[in-house]
């Protein structure tokens, strides 16, 4: 196995009838957090439906660095014409958090427990796609932290923030 996977170029959105659900417990409980992100970059498991909802895809993972792209629409927009805080947050949480997922040992899981977000300039839905990378800065044996940042299609930045995820035991393992 690599120590980066990508998704192949061109491929920026879950293909149409994919399923869409969580993790299979029983099924990652020997896997670690590297096998698990190729697992879904291959499209092997489920989606997670929160990527449908927000048009939001990981791109690339590395142990402890993650990269999630999107494409805010309409759909996305809060009463300004702007894109939504609640948008610009998931896309941090989803990109930091996973970079922390794969940093997972066989047996671990992890849940945000904190999460930070600073939006320092509007982001317009102009259908344009925008990248959010996410690096975990510490790894303990309960706690993780990542920070990163999102940028838009012009490589200007929208918006930074950080997480803190705990780890504990998948209930599967």
């Amino acid at each position: 196995m690599t120590d980066t996977v990508t998704i192949p170029e061109g491929t920026n959105k879950i293909p149409d009838g994919h399923a869409l659900g969580p993790l299979p417990l029983d099924k990652i409980a020997s896997m670690n957090g590297m096998e698990i992100m190729q697992a879904m970059m291959d499209m092997r498991f489920p989606a997670p439906p929160i990527m449908m909802t927000m048009n939001i895809l990981m791109e690339e993972a590395a142990k402890g660095r993650v990269v999630f792209n999107g494409t805010p629409g309409k759909a996305h927009m809060n009463p300004q014409g702007t894109v939504h805080g609640g948008w610009i947050s998931t896309i941090i949480d989803s990109t930091l958090s996973c970079a922390v997922h794969t940093t997972l040992e066989p047996g671990e899981l992890y849940s945000t427990t904190t999460l930070n977000v600073n939006m320092v300039r509007p982001l317009m839905a102009t259908g344009q796609k925008v990248m959010c990378e996410g690096r975990v800065v510490h790894r303990g044996r309960r706690l993780a932290t990542a920070e990163g940042t999102l940028v838009d299609a012009k490589g200007k930045l929208v918006a930074h923030g950080s997480v803190t995820c705990m780890i504990f035991p998948n209930p599967a393992a």
